[in-house]
């Protein structure tokens, strides 16, 4: 099996972000989780603080499979970062019609630049479909509960970051 690329922000990794990771699993032996870096941006959680809620979200959900994924951090281009890699597919999930439209058009200019490296979608489940990274951030800054669309670790660290 190949090596998966899963790349993202992941601030914070919510559920709908983890179940295209376990089905990512089902189809690629290694998954890289990618979070992109953007020097304009202020995240909410640092690199380091994302990368260690992912491997706890996964080896929540999927023990056995903790020690098939890696995550690094890259700040050029996706098809770049996944080819240093060595990752033959790259990952995009998928909520409704919307991300199918934009993910469409990324998915060809990605093919025009790297024909190596192919594009899978994976449709997010109904239950996660609506959840929003950027909208778990605004819910729990607001004191919201979102303990229905986060991994208990993310939502013990974002009660932490919220707290005051």
């Amino acid at each position: 099996m190949t090596t998966a690329f899963y790349p993202g922000s992941f601030d914070p990794i919510t559920n709908g972000h983890l179940d295209v990771l376990v089905q990512t699993l089902n189809v690629a032996s290694t998954v890289i989780v990618a979070i992109g870096i953007h020097p304009g941006k202020k995240p909410l959680f640092s690199f380091e603080e994302r990368a260690e809620l992912i491997k706890r979200a996964l080896a929540e959900a999927l023990p056995a499979k903790a020690d098939a994924i890696s995550v690094v951090s890259f700040d050029n281009l996706v098809v770049d970062a996944a080819r240093s890699h060595g990752a033959g597919l790259l990952v995009r999930g998928l909520r409704d019609g919307t991300d199918l439209d934009y993910e469409m058009q990324m998915a060809g200019m990605n093919r025009q630049m790297a024909p190596d490296i192919q594009t899978i979608f994976l449709p997010a489940g109904t239950a996660s479909r609506p959840i929003t990274a950027t909208l778990v951030r605004q819910i729990a800054a607001m004191g919201g509960d979102v303990s229905a669309f986060v991994p208990s670790a993310v939502l013990q660290a974002l009660n932490s970051k919220f707290k005051s």
